[in-house]
Protein backbone atom coordinates (compact mmCIF):
# COMPACT_ATOMS: atom_id res chain seq x y z
CA UNK A 1 0.00 0.00 0.00
CA UNK A 2 1.54 2.96 -1.27
CA UNK A 3 1.37 6.23 1.31
CA UNK A 4 2.38 10.08 1.61
CA UNK A 5 3.23 10.05 5.13
CA UNK A 6 5.79 12.77 6.26
CA UNK A 7 9.05 11.94 6.97
CA UNK A 8 11.17 12.63 10.44
CA UNK A 9 13.81 15.26 10.40
CA UNK A 10 16.70 15.13 11.85
CA UNK A 11 16.11 16.53 14.84
CA UNK A 12 12.88 14.43 15.84
CA UNK A 13 15.24 11.53 14.78
CA UNK A 14 17.68 12.78 17.69
CA UNK A 15 14.75 13.13 19.73
CA UNK A 16 14.04 9.93 19.46
CA UNK A 17 17.17 8.23 19.80
CA UNK A 18 17.57 10.48 22.99
CA UNK A 19 14.20 9.22 24.48
CA UNK A 20 15.01 5.75 23.51
CA UNK A 21 17.55 5.93 25.55
CA UNK A 22 16.97 8.59 28.39
CA UNK A 23 13.26 8.10 29.07
CA UNK A 24 13.66 3.89 29.50
CA UNK A 25 17.16 3.25 30.45
CA UNK A 26 17.79 5.93 33.22
CA UNK A 27 14.99 6.30 35.75
CA UNK A 28 15.27 2.32 37.57
CA UNK A 29 19.46 1.99 36.94
CA UNK A 30 20.33 4.16 40.29
CA UNK A 31 18.09 1.33 42.40
CA UNK A 32 19.65 -1.48 40.25
CA UNK A 33 23.45 0.21 40.98
CA UNK A 34 22.67 0.13 44.29
CA UNK A 35 23.30 -3.38 44.50
CA UNK A 36 26.93 -2.57 43.42
CA UNK A 37 27.54 0.43 45.23
CA UNK A 38 29.27 4.01 43.69
CA UNK A 39 32.02 1.67 41.96
CA UNK A 40 29.69 1.27 39.35
CA UNK A 41 31.46 4.87 38.07
CA UNK A 42 34.11 2.74 36.36
CA UNK A 43 31.46 0.34 34.55
CA UNK A 44 29.66 3.60 33.31
CA UNK A 45 33.63 5.09 32.10
CA UNK A 46 33.92 1.67 30.59
CA UNK A 47 30.23 1.29 28.76
CA UNK A 48 30.15 5.05 27.68
CA UNK A 49 33.33 4.20 25.51
CA UNK A 50 32.20 1.36 24.65
CA UNK A 51 28.65 2.76 23.20
CA UNK A 52 30.59 6.07 21.38
CA UNK A 53 32.47 2.90 19.91
CA UNK A 54 29.39 1.66 18.83
CA UNK A 55 27.36 5.04 17.89
CA UNK A 56 30.18 5.78 15.79
CA UNK A 57 30.69 2.17 13.95
CA UNK A 58 26.40 2.46 13.36
CA UNK A 59 27.28 6.06 12.08
CA UNK A 60 29.90 4.47 9.29
CA UNK A 61 27.19 1.60 8.39
CA UNK A 62 24.36 4.78 7.70
CA UNK A 63 26.90 6.21 5.47
CA UNK A 64 28.23 3.36 3.42
CA UNK A 65 25.30 1.00 3.88
CA UNK A 66 23.90 -0.45 -0.28
CA UNK A 67 21.18 -2.23 1.24
CA UNK A 68 17.87 -1.05 2.80
CA UNK A 69 16.33 -2.79 5.92
CA UNK A 70 18.03 -0.66 9.13
CA UNK A 71 20.50 -3.16 11.18
CA UNK A 72 19.85 -6.35 9.17
CA UNK A 73 20.38 -4.51 5.65
CA UNK A 74 23.90 -3.48 7.13
CA UNK A 75 24.46 -6.98 8.39
CA UNK A 76 23.80 -8.22 5.17
CA UNK A 77 26.80 -7.05 3.07
CA UNK A 78 28.66 -9.66 5.01
CA UNK A 79 26.64 -12.06 5.60
CA UNK A 80 24.04 -12.31 2.95
CA UNK A 81 20.51 -12.67 3.74
CA UNK A 82 21.09 -15.18 6.45
CA UNK A 83 22.64 -12.46 8.30
CA UNK A 84 19.96 -10.24 7.70
CA UNK A 85 17.50 -11.99 9.02
CA UNK A 86 19.24 -13.13 12.28
CA UNK A 87 20.13 -9.05 12.71
CA UNK A 88 16.71 -8.29 12.29
CA UNK A 89 15.36 -11.62 14.10
CA UNK A 90 17.43 -11.03 17.48
CA UNK A 91 16.78 -6.77 17.89
CA UNK A 92 13.31 -7.74 17.45
CA UNK A 93 13.60 -9.97 20.52
CA UNK A 94 16.02 -7.51 22.17
CA UNK A 95 13.08 -4.85 21.80
CA UNK A 96 9.97 -7.08 22.61
CA UNK A 97 12.13 -7.77 26.05
CA UNK A 98 13.29 -4.15 26.45
CA UNK A 99 9.30 -3.11 25.77
CA UNK A 100 8.34 -4.76 29.00
CA UNK A 101 11.37 -3.98 31.15
CA UNK A 102 10.33 -0.34 30.05
CA UNK A 103 6.15 -0.76 31.15
CA UNK A 104 7.71 -2.78 34.49
CA UNK A 105 9.78 0.73 34.83
CA UNK A 106 6.65 3.17 34.68
CA UNK A 107 4.14 0.72 36.51
CA UNK A 108 7.48 0.80 39.77
CA UNK A 109 7.47 4.90 39.29
CA UNK A 110 3.39 5.04 39.28
CA UNK A 111 3.02 2.48 42.25
CA UNK A 112 4.85 4.44 44.00
CA UNK A 113 3.12 7.96 42.98
CA UNK A 114 -0.03 6.75 43.97
CA UNK A 115 0.94 5.31 47.13
CA UNK A 116 -0.50 1.41 45.70
CA UNK A 117 1.33 -1.10 46.62
CA UNK A 118 0.66 -3.65 43.67
CA UNK A 119 1.85 -7.63 44.16
CA UNK A 120 3.44 -9.61 40.89
CA UNK A 121 0.17 -10.34 39.37
CA UNK A 122 -1.44 -6.55 39.29
CA UNK A 123 2.23 -5.35 38.13
CA UNK A 124 1.82 -7.71 35.26
CA UNK A 125 -1.90 -6.53 34.61
CA UNK A 126 -1.09 -2.78 34.60
CA UNK A 127 1.80 -3.37 32.72
CA UNK A 128 -0.33 -5.32 30.16
CA UNK A 129 -2.49 -2.13 29.72
CA UNK A 130 0.38 0.24 29.06
CA UNK A 131 2.07 -1.82 26.80
CA UNK A 132 -1.42 -1.82 24.78
CA UNK A 133 -1.88 2.40 25.09
CA UNK A 134 1.77 2.85 23.94
CA UNK A 135 1.29 0.66 21.01
CA UNK A 136 -1.97 1.87 20.04
CA UNK A 137 -1.13 5.36 20.01
CA UNK A 138 1.31 4.74 17.22
CA UNK A 139 -1.29 3.80 14.92
CA UNK A 140 -1.17 7.83 14.66
CA UNK A 141 1.86 7.37 12.37
CA UNK A 142 5.44 8.77 12.46
CA UNK A 143 5.07 12.37 12.54
CA UNK A 144 3.01 11.61 15.82
CA UNK A 145 5.11 9.56 17.23
CA UNK A 146 8.10 11.85 16.46
CA UNK A 147 6.03 15.31 18.14
CA UNK A 148 4.59 13.57 21.25
CA UNK A 149 8.36 11.97 21.87
CA UNK A 150 9.67 15.48 21.57
CA UNK A 151 7.28 16.83 24.52
CA UNK A 152 7.33 13.41 26.81
CA UNK A 153 11.07 13.18 26.67
CA UNK A 154 11.38 16.58 28.74
CA UNK A 155 9.62 14.30 31.66
CA UNK A 156 12.94 12.64 32.13
CA UNK A 157 15.94 15.02 30.74
CA UNK A 158 14.32 18.01 33.32
CA UNK A 159 15.10 15.95 36.27
CA UNK A 160 18.13 14.32 34.94
CA UNK A 161 19.71 17.77 33.86
CA UNK A 162 18.57 18.95 37.03
CA UNK A 163 20.27 16.61 39.53
CA UNK A 164 23.61 16.78 37.00
CA UNK A 165 23.93 20.56 37.85
CA UNK A 166 22.07 21.55 40.69
CA UNK A 167 22.16 18.29 42.78
CA UNK A 168 25.96 19.40 43.66
CA UNK A 169 24.64 20.86 46.10
CA UNK A 170 23.08 18.21 47.92
CA UNK A 171 26.14 16.24 47.18
CA UNK A 172 27.79 14.43 50.12
CA UNK A 173 31.10 13.13 49.75
CA UNK A 174 30.96 10.45 53.24
CA UNK A 175 27.74 9.11 51.52
CA UNK A 176 28.91 8.55 48.40
CA UNK A 177 32.07 7.36 49.45
CA UNK A 178 30.33 4.93 52.35
CA UNK A 179 28.60 3.75 49.31
CA UNK A 180 31.79 2.64 47.35
CA UNK A 181 31.43 -1.32 47.29
CA UNK A 182 29.29 -2.03 50.36
CA UNK A 183 29.33 -5.88 49.67
CA UNK A 184 32.73 -6.21 49.06
CA UNK A 185 32.75 -7.38 45.39
CA UNK A 186 36.17 -8.04 44.42
CA UNK A 187 36.69 -5.36 42.14
CA UNK A 188 37.12 -7.08 38.36
CA UNK A 189 33.64 -8.87 39.74
CA UNK A 190 31.92 -5.27 40.56
CA UNK A 191 32.66 -3.89 37.12
CA UNK A 192 31.71 -6.76 35.19
CA UNK A 193 28.59 -6.64 37.97
CA UNK A 194 27.38 -3.43 36.45
CA UNK A 195 28.45 -3.84 32.95
CA UNK A 196 25.09 -5.16 31.56
CA UNK A 197 23.08 -2.31 33.47
CA UNK A 198 24.90 0.56 32.44
CA UNK A 199 25.23 -0.70 28.95
CA UNK A 200 21.19 -1.05 29.00
CA UNK A 201 21.16 2.52 29.63
CA UNK A 202 22.50 3.18 25.95
CA UNK A 203 20.72 0.90 24.14
CA UNK A 204 18.35 2.77 21.56
CA UNK A 205 21.29 4.86 19.65
CA UNK A 206 20.88 1.85 17.50
CA UNK A 207 17.23 2.96 16.69
CA UNK A 208 18.11 5.42 14.22
CA UNK A 209 19.53 3.24 12.04
CA UNK A 210 16.51 1.01 12.89
CA UNK A 211 14.10 3.74 11.94
CA UNK A 212 15.79 4.72 8.74
CA UNK A 213 13.36 4.37 6.15
CA UNK A 214 11.09 6.61 8.19
CA UNK A 215 13.61 9.57 8.44
CA UNK A 216 14.83 12.41 6.01
CA UNK A 217 17.87 12.01 4.10
CA UNK A 218 18.74 8.63 5.93
CA UNK A 219 22.22 8.75 4.72
CA UNK A 220 22.96 12.12 6.16
CA UNK A 221 20.63 12.24 8.82
CA UNK A 222 21.32 8.73 10.73
CA UNK A 223 24.76 9.18 11.42
CA UNK A 224 23.94 12.85 13.06
CA UNK A 225 21.07 11.28 15.34
CA UNK A 226 23.10 8.42 16.41
CA UNK A 227 26.60 9.82 17.46
CA UNK A 228 25.17 13.07 18.87
CA UNK A 229 22.26 12.16 21.02
CA UNK A 230 24.63 9.03 22.45
CA UNK A 231 27.34 11.42 23.63
CA UNK A 232 24.74 13.98 25.15
CA UNK A 233 23.15 11.08 27.02
CA UNK A 234 26.68 9.60 27.90
CA UNK A 235 27.97 12.63 29.73
CA UNK A 236 24.36 13.09 31.45
CA UNK A 237 24.27 9.32 32.27
CA UNK A 238 27.43 9.63 34.30
CA UNK A 239 26.86 12.83 36.25
CA UNK A 240 23.18 12.15 37.52
CA UNK A 241 23.59 8.83 38.69
CA UNK A 242 26.39 9.47 40.55
CA UNK A 243 25.42 12.68 41.94
CA UNK A 244 22.48 10.60 43.45
CA UNK A 245 24.66 7.82 45.17
CA UNK A 246 26.03 11.14 47.17
CA UNK A 247 22.52 12.43 47.99
CA UNK A 248 20.82 9.74 48.79
CA UNK A 249 21.90 6.48 51.21
CA UNK A 250 22.50 3.61 49.07
CA UNK A 251 20.45 1.15 51.17
CA UNK A 252 17.48 3.60 50.33
CA UNK A 253 18.33 3.68 46.66
CA UNK A 254 18.10 -0.11 47.02
CA UNK A 255 14.85 -0.60 48.43
CA UNK A 256 13.36 2.07 45.85
CA UNK A 257 11.12 1.49 43.04
CA UNK A 258 11.34 5.23 42.03
CA UNK A 259 15.17 6.45 42.32
CA UNK A 260 14.77 9.90 40.85
CA UNK A 261 11.40 11.07 42.82
CA UNK A 262 13.55 9.70 46.06
CA UNK A 263 16.02 12.29 45.54
CA UNK A 264 14.15 15.15 45.08
CA UNK A 265 12.29 14.23 48.29
CA UNK A 266 15.64 14.54 49.98
CA UNK A 267 16.69 17.87 48.11
CA UNK A 268 13.30 19.33 48.46
CA UNK A 269 10.14 18.12 49.71
CA UNK A 270 7.73 15.06 49.20
CA UNK A 271 5.47 17.40 46.67
CA UNK A 272 8.15 18.24 44.31
CA UNK A 273 9.29 14.23 44.96
CA UNK A 274 5.59 13.24 43.47
CA UNK A 275 6.29 15.59 40.58
CA UNK A 276 9.17 14.35 39.71
CA UNK A 277 7.73 10.67 39.98
CA UNK A 278 4.64 12.12 37.44
CA UNK A 279 7.06 13.43 34.71
CA UNK A 280 9.15 10.48 34.74
CA UNK A 281 5.80 8.26 34.73
CA UNK A 282 5.47 10.55 31.42
CA UNK A 283 8.39 10.02 30.30
CA UNK A 284 8.50 6.22 30.56
CA UNK A 285 5.57 6.03 28.62
CA UNK A 286 6.72 7.98 25.65
CA UNK A 287 9.79 5.96 25.77
CA UNK A 288 7.75 2.92 25.66
CA UNK A 289 5.56 4.70 22.81
CA UNK A 290 9.02 5.02 20.70
CA UNK A 291 10.48 1.55 21.78
CA UNK A 292 6.81 0.15 20.16
CA UNK A 293 7.36 2.52 17.04
CA UNK A 294 10.95 1.09 16.67
CA UNK A 295 10.09 -2.32 16.61
CA UNK A 296 7.11 -1.97 14.69
CA UNK A 297 9.21 -0.69 12.07
CA UNK A 298 12.02 -3.26 12.46
CA UNK A 299 9.49 -5.97 11.40
CA UNK A 300 8.28 -4.09 9.12
CA UNK A 301 11.61 -3.59 7.53
CA UNK A 302 12.10 -7.01 7.45
CA UNK A 303 8.89 -8.06 6.04
CA UNK A 304 9.32 -6.12 3.11
CA UNK A 305 12.45 -7.83 2.66
CA UNK A 306 10.78 -10.61 2.90
CA UNK A 307 12.32 -12.04 5.95
CA UNK A 308 9.43 -11.80 8.09
CA UNK A 309 5.71 -12.48 7.32
CA UNK A 310 4.21 -9.88 4.94
CA UNK A 311 1.70 -9.13 7.53
CA UNK A 312 3.92 -7.02 9.15
CA UNK A 313 4.24 -5.21 6.34
CA UNK A 314 1.11 -4.14 5.84
CA UNK A 315 0.20 0.35 6.82
CA UNK A 316 -3.20 2.06 7.20
CA UNK A 317 -3.07 5.34 5.44
CA UNK A 318 -0.69 7.00 8.20
CA UNK A 319 1.86 3.90 7.47
CA UNK A 320 1.26 2.30 10.53
CA UNK A 321 1.63 -2.11 10.27
CA UNK A 322 -1.53 -2.17 12.99
CA UNK A 323 -1.84 -5.70 12.24
CA UNK A 324 1.79 -6.57 13.05
CA UNK A 325 1.75 -4.15 15.79
CA UNK A 326 -1.50 -6.21 17.49
CA UNK A 327 0.86 -9.33 16.95
CA UNK A 328 4.03 -8.04 18.43
CA UNK A 329 1.22 -6.95 21.93
CA UNK A 330 0.11 -10.43 22.23
CA UNK A 331 4.20 -12.38 22.15
CA UNK A 332 4.54 -9.17 24.67
CA UNK A 333 1.38 -9.74 27.11
CA UNK A 334 3.06 -13.30 26.94
CA UNK A 335 6.21 -12.46 28.18
CA UNK A 336 5.14 -10.37 30.99
CA UNK A 337 2.74 -12.78 32.21
CA UNK A 338 6.31 -15.41 32.42
CA UNK A 339 8.43 -12.81 33.75
CA UNK A 340 6.06 -11.50 36.69
CA UNK A 341 8.03 -11.43 40.16
CA UNK A 342 6.71 -9.95 43.54
CA UNK A 343 10.64 -7.86 43.22
CA UNK A 344 10.22 -5.44 40.93
CA UNK A 345 13.77 -4.90 40.75
CA UNK A 346 14.66 -8.79 40.42
CA UNK A 347 12.12 -8.04 37.48
CA UNK A 348 13.74 -6.01 35.97
CA UNK A 349 17.25 -6.80 36.54
CA UNK A 350 16.13 -10.39 34.39
CA UNK A 351 14.59 -8.43 31.46
CA UNK A 352 17.18 -6.37 31.01
CA UNK A 353 20.14 -8.90 31.07
CA UNK A 354 18.11 -11.06 28.54
CA UNK A 355 17.65 -7.51 26.19
CA UNK A 356 21.18 -6.56 26.51
CA UNK A 357 22.66 -10.55 25.53
CA UNK A 358 20.44 -10.57 22.20
CA UNK A 359 20.72 -6.74 21.42
CA UNK A 360 24.86 -7.54 21.02
CA UNK A 361 24.39 -9.73 18.65
CA UNK A 362 23.46 -7.50 15.85
CA UNK A 363 25.80 -5.06 16.93
CA UNK A 364 28.50 -7.52 16.32
CA UNK A 365 27.14 -8.48 12.82
CA UNK A 366 26.63 -5.01 12.07
CA UNK A 367 30.34 -4.05 13.03
CA UNK A 368 31.67 -6.73 10.94
CA UNK A 369 30.01 -5.95 7.82
CA UNK A 370 30.89 -2.29 7.99
CA UNK A 371 34.66 -2.82 6.02
CA UNK A 372 32.68 -4.72 3.16
CA UNK A 373 30.43 -1.75 3.13
CA UNK A 374 33.21 0.82 2.57
CA UNK A 375 35.25 -1.33 0.02
CA UNK A 376 32.11 -1.40 -2.31
CA UNK A 377 32.07 2.30 -1.92
CA UNK A 378 35.39 2.71 -2.93
CA UNK A 379 36.99 4.21 0.68
CA UNK A 380 40.41 4.62 0.81
CA UNK A 381 42.11 1.51 2.41
CA UNK A 382 43.80 3.89 5.39
CA UNK A 383 40.26 4.56 6.21
CA UNK A 384 38.92 1.21 6.35
CA UNK A 385 42.33 0.03 8.37
CA UNK A 386 41.47 2.73 10.44
CA UNK A 387 37.99 1.18 11.18
CA UNK A 388 39.20 -1.83 11.60
CA UNK A 389 40.70 -1.36 14.95
CA UNK A 390 37.31 0.52 16.20
CA UNK A 391 35.54 -2.32 15.35
CA UNK A 392 37.91 -5.15 17.15
CA UNK A 393 37.35 -2.55 20.13
CA UNK A 394 33.37 -2.71 19.80
CA UNK A 395 33.44 -6.32 19.11
CA UNK A 396 35.27 -6.63 22.23
CA UNK A 397 33.43 -4.95 24.62
CA UNK A 398 30.45 -6.76 23.13
CA UNK A 399 31.75 -10.14 24.22
CA UNK A 400 32.39 -8.86 27.78
CA UNK A 401 29.14 -7.49 27.86
CA UNK A 402 27.94 -10.27 27.02
CA UNK A 403 29.42 -12.59 29.40
CA UNK A 404 28.76 -9.53 31.88
CA UNK A 405 25.37 -10.10 31.47
CA UNK A 406 25.40 -13.61 33.44
CA UNK A 407 24.89 -17.20 33.22
CA UNK A 408 20.86 -16.83 33.13
CA UNK A 409 20.94 -14.68 30.48
CA UNK A 410 23.28 -15.89 28.38
CA UNK A 411 21.35 -19.31 28.15
CA UNK A 412 18.64 -17.67 27.33
CA UNK A 413 20.19 -15.40 24.72
CA UNK A 414 21.61 -18.52 23.47
CA UNK A 415 18.14 -20.69 23.34
CA UNK A 416 16.48 -17.79 21.26
CA UNK A 417 19.20 -17.34 19.16
CA UNK A 418 18.88 -20.89 17.87
CA UNK A 419 15.26 -20.55 17.48
CA UNK A 420 16.36 -17.90 14.86
CA UNK A 421 18.91 -20.04 13.12
CA UNK A 422 16.22 -22.78 12.74
CA UNK A 423 13.06 -20.29 11.84
CA UNK A 424 16.20 -19.73 9.21
CA UNK A 425 17.20 -23.36 8.50
CA UNK A 426 13.22 -24.07 7.48
CA UNK A 427 12.73 -20.91 5.20
CA UNK A 428 15.47 -21.69 3.31
CA UNK A 429 14.86 -25.69 2.83
CA UNK A 430 11.25 -24.11 1.99
CA UNK A 431 12.61 -21.79 -0.44
CA UNK A 432 14.98 -24.70 -2.14
CA UNK A 433 12.13 -26.77 -3.01
CA UNK A 434 9.75 -23.93 -4.34
CA UNK A 435 12.52 -23.00 -6.68
CA UNK A 436 13.38 -26.50 -7.58
CA UNK A 437 9.31 -27.31 -7.80
CA UNK A 438 9.01 -24.22 -10.30
CA UNK A 439 12.33 -25.56 -12.13
CA UNK A 440 10.67 -28.52 -12.67
CA UNK A 441 7.09 -27.33 -13.82
CA UNK A 442 9.21 -25.06 -16.41
CA UNK A 443 10.92 -28.44 -17.71
CA UNK A 444 7.91 -30.57 -18.07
Amino acid sequence: MKTTAKKMSVFQLTTMVAANMLGAGIIMLPTNLAQVGTISVLSWLVTAVGALLLAYIFAQAGMFSQIKGGMGGYAEHRFGKTGHFMASYAYSISLIIANVAIAVSAVGYGSELFGVDLNAVQTSQVTIVLLWFAAILNFRGNRFTGRLSNITVWGSILPVLAISTIGWFWFNPDTFIAAWNPNDIPFFDAVKQSISLTLWGFLGFESAAANADAVENPRKNVPIATVSGTLAVAVIYVLSTNVMAGIVPNIDLLNSNAPFGLTFMHMFNGVVGDFVMASMVISCCGALLCWQFTLSRVFKSAAEAGYFPKVFARVNSKDAPVRGVLILLVIETILTLFTANEVLREQFENLVNLAVVTNVVPYILVTLSVPVMMERSNVSKSHINHFRVIGILGVLYCVYAIYSSGESAIVGGAFALLIGLGICTVRKIIAARRAQRKLQQSID
